[in-house]
């Protein structure tokens, strides 16, 4: 007997595909926000934002490092509205797109003294084009990879999209290495635009790798069931509000991250003494061997579940904030890398490493892109603009960093408690998750179902 030609089959997972490309798209993610963080911390005040006194200048130009996260919000809203509506592999796509294209128009922006407050103004759109893009980027690719990996290894698979953050600031780290190494003239004229432009070559490699890569098969049965909502974020406001906003809880985790990389090398080098190339050298090390750590405490995640690592990195993070900010009091390099790797390689990788697949799981598939965008964006706003703000709190002396580590330390055990109250997923098919969405429109489904059969009784046809 012939196959009717209507017969479809599902395509299959593909994970390490699906793995690889979202790596490469977000290590282009991080890479741009790495290079421009870097940039706010040692350049861009000089540049963009001259001033008298110099931690005028280093609040201006971290600010814009926060509007990115501004930004962000809107980009997860919009891209992923129609990423649930159209498919992952389109939009991401379309944001890699943006991202590379912003980051290269930074990299070619006059300076204030060439073209006056027209320099900061065309900065800060150039930034918040990068985060409107971000705010797509990590969502739509946990989103793809988790949608592609076999249940019992989600969070395995869907860790690589944060190994791309730790590849993104290494790559970051170690061509600004050379710049700062530069002479000083050379490095505020052309050396600073050189990152910026290297970007390119990370959005080549990583658009070709996802323009071969297929839709994920539970989008598309969707798809095939009409499932797909046409208002995503109306739906998961309706069903699972509340996952959302523990969603945007949990996201204030990042501000440990923003605090150690963009803070911590702004006051290693204006306060605390150290050298540039020395510090990013340090970063660099110590966030490169979380490569390590985060698919062996994903794969740990994998078999005792999510919320217990995510509860240990919460705790561990919010106690060795205190002993990197120590270790940079001292001034001994090798305590601050030590305290470094504790903080940032062991404790912090164990958070990176897990919440992306935990975070998309909280969600169902008709509204899984939509609902980790805008809750995972509104949690990101803190973050990007920790860096000001703990400059802000700074204080004089030796231990003015204090209230800085006690701000990451809060941000974090609120993560915590937002991590504790939510679902564990570990052992839950995929085609179950967001119980509340999906209990929520089976019930809908009755009701109107219900809702038919009385009209049809009252108003039988004659």
């Amino acid at each position: 007997m012939e196959t009717s030609p209507d017969t479809r089959t599902a395509p299959p997972k593909t994970p390490r595909k699906a793995a690889l490309a979202s790596f490469l798209g977000s290590t282009l993610e991080y890479y741009d926000f790495f290079i421009y963080g870097t940039a706010a911390a040692l350049v861009f005040p000089h540049l963009f934002f001259p001033s008298d006194d110099p931690a005028v200048g280093l609040i201006g130009a971290l600010a814009t490092f926060g509007v990115a996260y501004v930004a962000r919000p809107v980009g997860g809203l919009v891209m992923g509205h129609f990423g649930d509506k159209l498919g992952r592999k389109k939009i991401l796509l379309l944001t890699l797109g943006i991202m590379g294209l912003a980051s290269l128009g930074i990299g070619c922006l006059p300076t204030y003294e060439q073209v006056g407050v027209w320099a900061p103004i065309l900065l800060v759109a150039g930034r918040l084009a990068q985060g409107f893009s971000a705010g797509a980027e990590s969502a739509g690719a946990s989103t793809l990879t988790l949608e592609h990996s076999p249940d019992g290894k989600r969070a395995f698979f869907t860790s690589f999209v944060m190994m791309g953050y730790a590849s993104g600031m290494v790559l970051a780290t170690l061509v600004f290495i050379p710049v700062t190494a530069l002479p000083q003239e050379a490095m505020m004229s052309w050396g600073w635009r050189v990152p910026f432009w290297l970007s390119i070559v990370v959005l080549a490699v990583a658009y070709w790798v996802r323009t071969h890569l297929d839709e994920t098969p539970v989008f598309e049965a969707a798809q095939e069931k009409e499932q797909v909502t046409p208002m995503p974020v109306k739906e998961v406001l309706k069903f699972q509000a509340p996952d959302v906003a523990r969603v945007a809880g949990m996201s204030i985790m990042v501000v440990m991250q923003t605090v150690f990389t963009v803070f911590g090398l702004a006051y290693a080098t204006s306060t605390a003494g150290f050298d540039r190339s020395s510090i990013l050298t340090v970063n660099a090390v110590a966030i490169g061997l979380s490569m390590l750590v985060m698919p062996f405490t994903a794969t740990l995640a994998d078999r005792i579940g999510r919320r217990p690592l995510l509860l240990a990195a919460a705790i561990g993070c919010s106690a060795t904030i205190f002993v990197y900010f120590l270790a940079l009091s001292s001034g001994n390099i090798v305590l601050v890398f030590l305290a470094a790797f504790l903080n940032m390689t062991v404790l912090y990788s164990a958070y990176n490493g897990v919440w992306p697949a935990f975070v998309a799981e909280q969600f169902a598939t008709p509204v899984r892109y939509t609902g980790m965008a805008l809750g995972n964006q509104l949690g990101l706003v803190l973050a990007g603009f920790a860096p000001m703000i703990a400059s802000m709190l700074l204080t004089p002396g030796v231990t003015g960093w204090l209230p800085v580590a006690v701000f990451a330390t809060v941000c974090m055990l609120i993560a915590g408690v937002c991590v504790f109250y939510s679902r564990e997923t570990y052992r839950t098919p995929i085609e179950k998750l967001g119980a509340p969405y999906l209990e929520g429109t089976a019930l809908r489904r009755e009701q109107h179902a219900a809702a038919t059969v009385e009209r049809e009784v009252n108003n039988p046809v004659r």
